[in-house]
């Protein structure tokens, strides 16, 4: 069964979703947390926006780990996995996405699972879009034997047992959107992701209220092929890309570069907005340069990438170290083939 839509359902259709994400984007303007991120964010398609849900050609599971700063106790931890399929016959993508978040002695961590969905279709003969929106429950947790408060120590070593006597919640539970929409011809793209739509509250105390302030997403980037065209194994590319983000007063932009020549990729990003934004002391918004590396096997590609710190924590963090595997199966005939997505991390594997 084929479905269609007609063109002016297709225009009512997106005016409405871009209408409804700048709407969201001007009422935001404060923060509270901010969100875990990704080096390697195109090889975390889902995690980036739901527009990516089925951007193969059939199924794909993604699996990414991140280990930010190990030099400092309690460190950050990041595991995503993903699955997701795209439905020729319904011009659409569905996916899930499995998430979790841990830092700190007290293990305070965040968890979460969402179902996603995209649906794609030709805006003109060069370029496509791609709405989706993305519904998640996630549940934050803390284990509070594990910490340690200020009345506890003493000079000489010696920790006490604790005097407060705040009623705290070792977990809550809560209900999440995202939504996204992907613009893409064969050698160039740009998308808008919001996260954390319905602002749901993630105190632990019982009694406190503390929001989770959307972040909005601003991505998009170029792919130059060259070299020899008659093999796709021995095409040459290399790639620009950027990723801003903003969520209330904090704001970071990524700026990067890859080569690509199968089976192999290398990629330099820089992270920071040094600047744009106010600076104290001499001291500018610097964040970290990310050395990326990946080989592709067939359908298998496997990411490692390096951040290197260059703020002021340049000597105390370690970095940062993230491993991605991307595996791409069942994919469709070569008659109902969508339009490539040119992003690097897909680049890979059309």
């Amino acid at each position: 069964m084929n479905t269609t839509i007609t063109t002016y359902g297709k225009k009512s259709l997106l005016k409405w979703f871009v209408a409804i994400m700048v709407i969201y984007f001007l009422q935001c303007n404060s923060i509270f947390a901010q969100t875990p991120q990704f080096s390697q964010f195109y090889a975390a398609p889902l995690y980036l926006g739901p527009s990516f849900a089925g951007s193969t050609d059939g199924s794909r599971i993604v699996l990414n780990y991140r280990n930010q700063w190990p030099e400092i106790p309690g460190a950050f931890v990041t595991y995503a996995f993903s699955f997701d399929h795209y439905f020729h016959n319904y011009n659409s993508g569905l996916g899930v996405l499995l998430f979790r978040d841990q830092a700190g002695s007290g293990r305070l961590a965040n968890t979460s699972g969402g179902l996603l969905y995209s649906y794609n279709f030709k805006l003109n003969q060069n370029w496509s879009v791609r709405p989706g929106i993305n519904f998640m429950y996630q549940e934050r947790t803390i284990d509070f034997s594990k910490l340690v408060f200020g009345d506890q120590l003493e000079l000489d070593g010696t920790i006490n047992p604790s005097g407060n006597t705040m009623d705290p919640m070792e977990r809550r539970g809560y209900f999440d959107a995202a939504s996204s929409v992907l613009f893409y011809s064969r050698t160039g793209w740009v998308g808008l992701a919001a996260d954390h739509m319905m602002m749901p509250n993630q105190s632990l105390a019982s009694e406190e209220e503390n929001r989770i302030i959307p972040k909005f997403s601003l991505f998009g980037g170029f792919r130059l092929n060259y070299g020899s065209r008659l093999s796709q194994k021995t095409q040459e590319s290399i790639s620009v890309t950027a990723l801003y983000k903003n969520q209330g007063t904090f704001n970071q932009l990524d700026v990067g570069a890859y080569w690509s020549k199968d089976p192999v990729s290398f990629g330099l990003l820089y992270r920071g907005i040094p600047l744009f934004n106010n600076h104290a002391g001499g001291i500018f918004n610097n964040d970290a340069l990310v050395l990326m590396g990946g080989l592709r096997r067939e359908n298998l590609r496997i990411g490692y990438s390096y951040d290197f710190t260059i703020s002021r924590l340049i000597n105390n963090t370690g970095g940062a170290h993230e491993i991605s595997v991307i595996y791409q199966f069942n994919q469709g005939p070569p008659s109902k083939k969508q339009k490539a997505i040119p992003c690097p991390d897909g680049q890979m594997f059309w």
